[in-house]
C-alpha cells in the first residue's frame, strides 16, 4: 500500500494559546508604546534631537581631544555651534522670512488671476457639450500650493523662534557629550557582551551615516539650487531654495516633492522661466542621486526602496515630522542587526 500523503497542518490548528498571548501582548506593548510616546511628545522631541546633534557633535569633538581635555573641547564646539547657528539665524533665518512673506503674497495674487482663466476654460468646454466643473480643482490646487509653502515658512518661523527649546536642546546635547558615555554602558547592559561592539557598530553606521549622508545631500541641493535661481534670476530665490532643501530631508521621494511644488511657483514669475527651473533641478537631482548619493550611503543604510517608504508611512504615522527622519536609520538597525537580505537593496 501506498503511504498516505500527510496533509499540511493548519494555521489555527498550529495557534497554541500561548503563542496567541504573546502575539496580543506585542501588539498591547506597540499600542501602549505609542500612546506614551504621543504623551510626552515634546520631551520624547527635545531628547531625541538632542541625542543627534550629541552624536553628530562628538566627531569634532574627538578630533579636538588630541590637543585639548575632552571638557573644553565640548565647550569649544558648542560654543561655535552656537555662534553659527545664531550668525545664520540672525543674517540668512531673517532673509529666508521676508522672501517667505513676500512669496505668499506673490501665490495668492498669482491663485487669484488664475480665476478668470478657468471661466473662460469652463465656458469654452460647456459650448462643445463637455459639462466640466474647474473650480473644484482650481481649489485644491490653491489650498495644496499656498498649504506647501506656509507649512514650509511655518516650519522655518517655528525652528527660528522657538529659542527654549533649541537652548533646552543644546544643554542636554551638551551633557550627552560629557557623560552620555556612561549612559550608554548602560544601555549596553541589557543586551549579551558579546554583541557590545556589533551594536555599536551598526547604529553608528546606520543613524550617523544616514543623518551626515542627508545633510550633505540638503546642502548640495539647497546651495546649488540657490545659484542656479540667482544665475535664472529667479524671484526669491533663498527661500525657493529653502523649500527644496527642507524638501530633501524627506528621503526618496522629498526632492521630487519640492522641485516640483518650486517649479509651480516660478510659473507664477514666467513659464519659460519654470520650464528651465525644472531642467536645471532636475539635473542637480541626478547628480546628487547618481553621483553623490551612492558615495556617501555606500556604508550607511542598505535598504530595500519599498522597505524605505513602508518605514516613512510607519514613522510618520507613529511619530509625526520627528518619526519620519528617525523611520529610516531604526528600519536600517533592525535589517542589519537581523541580517534580513531580502529587505536589503540590491548589488
Amino acid at each position: 500500500m501506498k503511504e498516505q500523503e500527510r496533509t499540511p497542518p493548519n494555521f489555527w490548528n498550529m495557534l497554541s494559546n500561548l503563542a496567541l498571548v504573546r502575539f496580543l501582548l506585542l501588539f498591547a506593548s506597540g499600542w501602549a508604546g505609542l500612546q506614551l510616546l504621543a504623551y510626552f511628545e515634546t520631551a520624547v522631541a527635545v531628547f531625541t534631537i538632542a541625542g543627534l546633534v550629541a552624536f553628530l557633535l562628538n566627531y569634532p569633538v574627538r578630533t579636538l581631544q588630541r590637543f585639548l581635555p575632552r571638557s573644553l573641547a565640548v565647550a569649544f564646539v558648542v560654543l561655535l555651534t552656537i555662534l553659527v547657528f545664531g550668525g545664520l539665524t540672525v543674517t540668512v533665518g531673517v532673509t529666508l522670512l521676508s522672501q517667505g512673506q513676500q512669496l505668499i503674497d506673490s501665490m495668492t495674487e498669482f491663485l487669484n488671476a488664475l480665476a478668470p482663466l478657468s471661466e473662460r476654460i469652463e465656458a469654452f468646454l460647456r459650448a462643445r457639450n463637455l459639462q466640466v466643473n474647474l473650480r473644484v480643482i482650481e481649489e485644491q490646487l490653491r489650498n495644496q500650493a499656498l498649504a506647501g509653502v506656509v507649512s514650509s515658512i511655518a516650519f522655518l518661523q517655528v525652528f527660528l523662534t522657538n529659542l527654549l527649546n533649541l537652548i533646552l536642546i543644546m544643554v542636554v546635547a551638551s551633557f550627552m557629550l560629557l557623560d552620555g558615555e556612561r549612559l550608554w554602558v548602560l544601555v549596553l547592559k541589557f543586551i549579551p557582551r558579546h554583541l557590545h561592539r556589533r551594536l555599536s557598530l551598526t547604529i553608528e553606521r546606520n543613524f550617523l551615516g544616514f543623518f551626515q549622508a542627508q545633510i550633505l545631500l540638503m546642502l548640495f541641493l539647497t546651495t546649488a539650487s540657490f545659484l542656479i535661481f540667482l544665475l535664472l534670476d529667479v524671484k526669491f530665490p533663498l527661500i525657493l531654495a529653502f523649500i527644496i532643501g527642507l524638501f530633501d530631508l524627506v528621503p526618496g521621494i522629498g526632492a521630487t516633492l519640492g522641485i516640483s511644488l518650486v517649479c509651480f511657483i516660478v510659473l507664477s514669475q514666467n513659464v519659460w522661466l519654470s520650464l528651465k527651473v525644472l531642467a536645471a533641478c532636475i539635473v542637480l537631482q541626478q547628480i546628487q542621486d547618481n553621483f553623490i548619493h551612492p558615495r556617501l550611503m555606500q556604508n550607511s543604510l542598505n535598504l530595500n526602496p519599498v522597505v524605505v517608504f513602508f518605514a516613512l508611512l510607519v514613522g510618520a504615522r507613529a511619530a509625526g515630522l520627528l518619526g519620519i527622519f528617525l523611520a529610516i536609520p531604526l528600519a536600517g538597525v533592525i535589517v542589519s542587526w537581523f541580517d534580513i537580505e531580502e529587505m536589503q537593496a540590491e548589488g
